[in-house]
């Protein structure tokens, strides 16, 4: 199983500081419309997968219970229109392959936003399938350490069912099945690990190290302006 991972680190705790921006709600909202429409309608989490994720997610970041009412009956309103989700790959500074979710209602304008800032920032905006298959499909549980040690949380999620386990300093990722996902974390709360979050997500088979600061600068700041754009949900890259 998977060892400490600098670029891991970094991004997460950048992760857990976007979350305070006001853009996370619109981005959550879109995320949980997107579930309930892919869901066929399905408003309620004990039945619709996606939707729970989505709004655990939601929980996580303090956003109204208001907001999440809302962002359903968009769908079971007829309200959601032409909202789609939208994947998009390529290639960051430094040859490092990326892949980019995106929620929108106009795919032409979103395509334009992030092939602009592919061009600004020196990336390369790829073909459908041209790094797709660097990635897989995980569950992924984030978990607070709470003065347990990486060994204890280790064994607990390997007794779970978990796939791999990654070492975060004060955190601990946990990777699963998606069909797992749920019972696997219901099951590390039970046994009192405290869940930061859980989600479904592309992770690299092969990750790539980066040892240059000025490319790992510019390879962060090409993220963060992908990130920036409204209808940009996620975006994962293959840094070790």
């Amino acid at each position: 199983m998977s060892g400490h991972s600098k670029w891991s680190t970094i991004k997460r705790q950048k992760g857990i500081t976007d979350a305070k921006r006001g853009l996370i709600f619109t981005k959550l909202s879109n995320a949980i419309t997107i579930a309930v429409k892919q869901g066929g309608g399905i408003g309620d989490p004990t039945q619709n997968f996606r939707l729970r994720l989505a709004m655990d997610a939601a929980k996580t970041a303090n956003m109204p219970k208001d907001n999440v009412e809302r962002a359903i009956k968009r769908v079971l309103g007829k309200e959601a229109g032409d909202l789609e989700e939208v994947v998009y790959e390529g290639f960051a500074p430094g040859g490092v392959s990326l892949i980019i979710e995106a929620t929108t209602d106009n795919s032409q304008r979103t395509t334009s936003l992030i092939k602009s800032v592919f061009n600004k920032t020196g990336g390369n905006f790829g073909q459908p399938g041209s790094v797709a298959y660097q990635f897989k499909q995980v569950g992924q549980i984030g978990v607070k350490k709470e003065g347990k040690t990486f060994d204890d949380i280790f064994a607990l999620a390997a007794e779970s069912g978990a796939e791999d386990v990654e070492d975060l300093e004060k955190e601990v990722l946990i990777y699963t099945a998606i069909s797992e996902l749920i019972r696997i974390k219901d099951k590390l709360v039970g046994k009192g690990i405290e869940v930061i979050d859980s989600q479904v997500i592309r992770k690299p088979i092969v990750k790539i190290e980066i040892t240059d600061d000025v490319i790992l600068s510019k390879i962060g700041n090409f993220i963060d302006a992908i990130e920036d754009l409204e209808d940009v949900q996620k975006v994962y890259s293959n840094i070790a």
